[in-house]
């Protein structure tokens, strides 16, 4: 692991800047120039373009349809944009000659099926919903770099929540439901667990990879065990909204072991259920 050393602005490629864990992540250092993705992922030519016209030795590839319900919704657009858009990415590099040394891909747990036990990198693959499917398929897209010897980091990001999220993830879309009830409201399919990191805390890691040119596959996550009914409950008390839960489906767990990252990432993560989701 050779760290980066900052004696001037590097400048760092970075597809889906306008996203949420984009956004945080510029904010997050300013010794690196960030260069701007601003075509579609999908459209080869702007994919080349992009890569042939600007010099960067680093690149950080966050574009992606990520709410599973707008991915179940049009499973062939994220398949596109998700899959196809990392392999444009993949191909432009191979073809376009550059100084891109290190590339950073932002997966998903999704990648993985349900387990009680903490999962780790090596564990089965075996997508729990399409939307994991289309980003492990854009993993294996990744694999051809391999012949222009380019460092891959391969982020493997568990449950997230922000203020500024938008609708169709499900914090915001519990905000919303219950911001809006006058008496009660009765919610369901909320009998999961899952494993919350901050936003913030994911712009952190992203920037500490860079800087030490981390390679390999990593999961990036509180390893907390959060089941979502706590999440409705606290939306509610803070809203002073009354809500009923009906538990009435099989649960589900994606909790991860952050053992392998908390190797190379020694600050602490945060792991308060009520900052990440009211105040981060």
């Amino acid at each position: 692991m050779s760290k980066v050393r900052f004696k001037e602005l590097i400048k760092c490629g970075i597809t889906g800047h306008s996203g949420t864990i984009g956004k945080n992540l510029i904010r997050a250092n300013k010794k690196i120039k960030f260069i701007y993705f601003k075509g579609n992922i999908i459209n080869k030519n702007q994919v080349e373009n992009w890569i042939k016209n600007n010099n960067f030795e680093y690149l950080i590839h966050l574009a992606a349809i990520v709410p599973i319900r707008e991915v179940n919704r049009n499973k062939r657009k994220a398949f596109k944009v998700n899959t196809i858009g990392t392999s444009n990415l993949v191909r432009a590099i191979i073809k376009i000659d550059n100084n891109i040394k290190w590339l950073f891909f932002a997966s998903t747990s999704h990648v993985y099926s349900s387990s009680k036990k903490k999962i780790k990198e090596d564990f089965p693959i075996k997508p729990i919903s399409y939307y994991g499917r289309t980003k492990f398929l854009a993993e294996e897209k990744l694999k051809i770099l391999k012949k222009k010897e380019i460092k891959i980091c391969i982020g493997r990001i568990f449950s997230t929540a922000n203020n500024s999220q938008r609708n169709n993830y499900l914090v915001p879309d519990l905000k919303k439901k219950i911001k809006k009830i006058r008496n009660t409201i009765v919610l369901e399919n909320l009998n999961h667990f899952r494993d919350f990191i901050s936003i913030q805390d994911i712009a952190k890691i992203l920037i500490h990879m860079l800087k030490n040119n981390v390679n390999g596959i990593f999961n990036i996550c509180s390893s907390k065990k959060v089941r979502l009914t706590e999440i409705a409950k606290i939306i509610s008390n803070y809203y002073k909204k009354k809500i009923t839960l009906k538990l009435n489906k099989k649960p589900s767990y994606l909790i991860g072991n952050n053992q392998k990252l908390k190797k190379i990432f020694k600050k602490k993560i945060n792991k308060d259920l009520k900052k990440i989701i009211l105040d981060d």
